[in-house]
């Protein structure tokens, strides 16, 4: 997966946006960010998940996925690492992040 694959999957979402935040490409729904490209440069991308939800995923895919090392990390944000990650997991991780951001009418 390279950073282009991860703004091709997250602007496939429903109403998903792209836009900047501190100088960083971040994607949102309904003006609220679901994940951005913040540690592009590193080749990882990060989504705005619940502590439990990235519980779950660091549990399950430790090389894929990680908190973000402060305290954005404790609330939620979690990096993925996008030489590790395969399309159907990014996928299902984006939509993940999408739907604790939008809207219930949107939810499919």
């Amino acid at each position: 997966m390279t950073a282009a694959g991860f703004r091709k999957l997250a602007l496939q979402l429903p109403e998903a946006t792209e836009g900047e935040h501190f100088g960083v490409a971040d994607f949102r729904v309904v003006n609220k960010i679901f994940a951005t490209l913040a540690y592009e440069k590193q080749g990882c991308g990060v989504l705005m998940l619940t502590p439990e939800q990235q519980e779950g995923v660091v549990a399950d895919a430790p090389e894929i996925f990680s908190p973000v090392p402060n305290a954005w990390g404790r609330k939620g944000a979690t990096v993925v690492k996008l030489s590790a990650v395969n399309t159907d997991i990014l996928k299902a991780a984006l939509r993940t992040a999408w739907l604790r951001r939008a809207p219930k009418k949107l939810h499919t």
